[in-house]
Parts: C-alpha cells; structure tokens; sequence
C-alpha cells in the first residue's frame, strides 16, 4: 500500500537553511559522517552491522552531528529494542487491537508543516475515556512505532519536536492504571534511545486531575524538559507557541482534521509493515557486548543509573 500524499511537509528555503545551522550540519560532509557510523556499527560486536542510511542520518541530526553522541544514542536505540519487547514486538499494524487502538481509542498524529523556526508539532488526544494497561502500553508502543517512521520519513530533518497533549477526556480510571515502570521505560526511550529534541510540551483543557498527572510523569523527565512544559486552560493559549493556521482544525487551524490525520497516519504505520518485521531481529546482543553486558535492572531503576545515562 502507497500513500499518494507526504504526510510531512519538508522544511525548504530560509527554513530548510536555518535548520542546517541549527542542526550543525555541513551538506558537504554529512555523507562521509554517515558512512563513519555505519563503519563503526560494523566494528560492534553487539549491534547490528549495518542499517539503513535515511535513519542514520537522522540520528547524526538528532546529535548535532557529534559521532560520539550519535554512537551513543544509536547503541542505546538498539539496547532498548532489545530490553523493552512489550514496545519493540509485535508491530503489525493490521493487527486488530492495534487498529482498534489508532481507530477508536487514541489520536496522536504528527501534523504535516512544520513552525517558522523549523520545528514539527504532534497533537495527542483521548477519543475514548477509558483505556485498560495492555491499551496503555500499545499506545506507548504506536507512538515509538511513529518515532520509527519519522526516522526515515523526515528526510530533511527538523530543528526539534513539540508536543501537544490534549487532557479534555484525561479521566481517573486511566490515571489508575499508568505503571510506573511502564511510563519509566517509555521516557528512558524517548530521552535516550530517539534522536528527538523536545523543544516543548503544551498540555491544554487541564484539570487538578491532569495536574496529578503531570507530577506523576515529572520525575522521570530530564530537569531541562520539565522546564519546557506549559499548561493552558484552552487552546487559545498554544496560538503564542505554534502558527494557529498549522493547527488541525478541532483547534481553529486549517491543516484538516485529526480524525483524517489520524488515518493517514494509520495506513502509513501499515504501510511500513514489512518494515516492522525484519527490525524484530535488529537489536544489541548484549552478551557480545565488550566489556560488561547492559543489567536492564539497573537501567530501569528508580535512582541511580538513569541519571548517568543523560545524554545532553
């Protein structure tokens, strides 16, 4: 299946130069910095020996196009693929649950322009009010399985991500059902293993409900992303952040409506099927890892370790 349209406006002109220097990236050299980790990744034992180019590139961009950083992010891309199977398994979208879940329960696409500074915004939103564990961590799932996507998708890059998270339908019983380890192991692969770099988080249509959830997520969040959350009341409060015309219009913007985003979106992660299945395989073997293999108990503990895993 083919999708006729991009759902992601590349960057170009003034935009697409800005981004360049943002990102510290020299058009002249970045192949050769490519063909250097994939070099390098042919080197370790424990990772995979080669990958393909597009999503390499965007790991060099998500790093400033430092190697070191790029190599680290990349081995903890593959580390958590290989430690979080409830996230990196079983990524057939076609699968009813999963097609229930992107269908009627959760929207969370990324929207097709991106700001005048360069950045891409998702918006993610309830369309059910009550979700069980095992749709919580699908949902988790379905929103690294669009961070996959975007890895080759994004063939420009982007000078950074911003995130809107639409509480209206936020309700207690799925408060209640959010695992800490669960919640503790998605932020570990968002902050450490994908080339993102969150500008913002906007949450809007809050409550003392959503609050509760904000703290309950905080302290798994690096302090420089906790600063970077705004909370407003209504939707009028993003229109200082992001252009209001790049905005589904569910939020007085002209982009189209989340409904069809969200389907576009749904048939672009079954697109990608095959793709899915052969990444089943791609992950750090830890016991050819030199030196001491990855102890995923410490990796995921509450204290210590995450912390030395920071990657500024």
């Amino acid at each position: 299946m083919k999708l006729k349209q991009e759902l992601l406006i590349q960057p170009s002109g003034e935009v697409w130069k800005n981004i360049r220097i943002e990102l510290k990236e020299d058009v002249a050299t970045r192949d050769r910095d490519v063909a250097l980790i994939r070099e390098w990744l042919k080197k370790q034992p424990h990772l995979p020996d080669d990958w393909e180019v597009p999503p390499i590139m965007t790991f060099l961009r998500g790093s400033s196009f430092s190697l070191e950083k790029c190599k680290r992010k990349l081995d903890m891309y593959f580390t958590m693929r290989a430690a979080c199977p409830e996230f990196f398994t079983k990524r057939d979208a076609t699968r009813p649950d999963l097609d229930d879940i992107m269908t009627n329960k959760i929207q969370g696409p990324p929207l097709p322009g991106v700001t005048p500074n360069g950045r891409r915004v998702t918006i993610c939103r309830g369309v059910h009010p009550d979700l069980n564990s095992q749709q919580i961590t699908d949902t988790l799932k379905l929103a690294l399985m669009i961070g996959d996507v975007r890895l080759t998708e994004e063939k420009e890059g982007v000078a950074g991500d911003i995130y809107i998270l639409d509480a209206a339908i936020l309700g207690p019983s799925m408060l209640a059902k959010l695992s800490a380890a669960t919640i503790k192991k998605f932020m570990i692969c968002v902050q450490e293993a994908y080339p993102i770099k969150l500008k913002e988080v906007h949450i809007i249509n809050t409550s003392p409900l959503v609050e509760r959830f904000v703290n309950f997520v905080k302290p798994f969040l690096k302090e420089k992303i906790r600063k970077r959350i705004y909370i407003h009341k209504d939707v009028k409060g993003l229109y200082k952040y992001i252009p209001q015309e790049m905005l589904p219009t569910e939020y007085g913007g002209q982009c189209g409506d989340m409904a069809t985003l969200q389907e576009q979106w749904k048939l672009k992660l079954q697109e990608y099927r095959e793709w899915f299945k052969r990444q089943d395989s791609i992950i750090a073997n830890e016991s050819l890892r030199p030196g001491r293999p990855t102890n995923y108990d410490e990796l995921f503990g509450i204290d210590g370790s995450f912390r030395q895993l920071s990657i500024d």
